[in-house]
């Protein structure tokens, strides 16, 4: 099953646009607003697996943030990612959230509508067919940081929802995610009223989930030795950290039409069936 969905994904790679991060020739199953700002609806798309049953089954889930350096981008980014988790089992999610050409935002914002997502999957996981304790988290590049301040950051929650129900995810799919944003590191000067409380670098903390982490050696946004630095301080206090370096790829070398799109695929799908999310197919 997973060679045949490769091969369908690689069929469609010509519809992708490096530039504007948008997939086409992928359609999810349901969209639906998890989270309502003012004039703006924000949608989860997702995608189901195969005689998917709401009512009875409790299956692992994973909502993907797209990349876009907190500016642009588009959730069909990671829209190919989910079709093939939802091929393994997965209900699997691609989210939106607000970014500053659309909505005006700042970072702080796309952070809070990550957690939000993440609340709502859980607060909903019964009419889902979703196992609450078994929510990912993923993402791309800012994306990533999402992912990664879903994780590790305290704070940067949205007001007026349910506290109780935990934003935390049960574990990080990352791929080239920005994780310094102290000086020197990408995007300071946005955040640098508040970056040591926002930067997952600097936040890794004993509940942080178990996370693998998939990036380029050749990333001119976001240094190895980054990427390195935070699997360290997750080993440091003995927390599950994987790290997959490729030789010689670039930053969104992860994308359906860049080149590299299977391996970094089947290392994510090996961290998973290593977690019991999927079988060992």
């Amino acid at each position: 099953m997973v060679i045949k969905t490769f091969l369908s994904l690689l069929l469609l790679w010509p519809a992708f646009s490096v530039h504007a991060l948008k997939i086409e020739g992928f359609t999810p199953d349901e969209s639906i607003v998890y989270k309502t700002i003012g004039e703006d609806e924000l949608k989860l798309h997702i995608f189901y697996p195969e005689n998917h049953n709401k009512k009875t089954d409790k299956r692992p889930a994973i909502v993907f943030f797209f990349g876009g350096g907190w500016v642009g981008g588009n959730p069909s980014q990671f829209f190919p990612h989910c079709q093939h988790l939802a091929s393994r089992g997965m209900v699997a999610i691609s989210a939106e959230y607000r970014i500053r050409s659309r909505h005006q935002t700042t970072p702080k914002e796309c952070v809070k509508d990550g957690k939000s997502a993440i609340r709502w999957i859980r607060k909903n996981a019964p009419e889902l067919g979703v196992n609450p304790n078994s929510i990912v988290a993923g993402g791309g590049s800012a994306g990533g940081h999402v992912a990664a301040a879903t994780g590790t950051v305290k704070g940067f929650e949205e007001e007026g929802e349910d506290f109780s129900i935990s934003s935390r995810p049960n574990a990080l799919v990352l791929f080239n995610p920005v994780f310094d944003n102290g000086p020197g590191g990408y995007g300071h000067d946005r955040v640098k009223d508040y970056w040591e409380a926002f930067s997952p670098l600097h936040n890794i903390n004993k509940n942080t989930p178990p996370t693998i982490v998939l990036a380029g050696t050749e990333d001119r946004y976001v240094p190895a030795e980054t990427f390195k630095e935070f699997q360290r301080r997750m080993q440091a206090i003995r927390l599950r950290s994987e790290l997959h370096l490729y030789e010689g790829q670039k930053h969104g070398f992860f994308n359906l039409g860049r080149g590299f799109y299977e391996q970094p695929l089947m290392d994510m799908d090996r961290f998973l069936v290593s977690l019991g999310l999927l079988s060992s197919e």
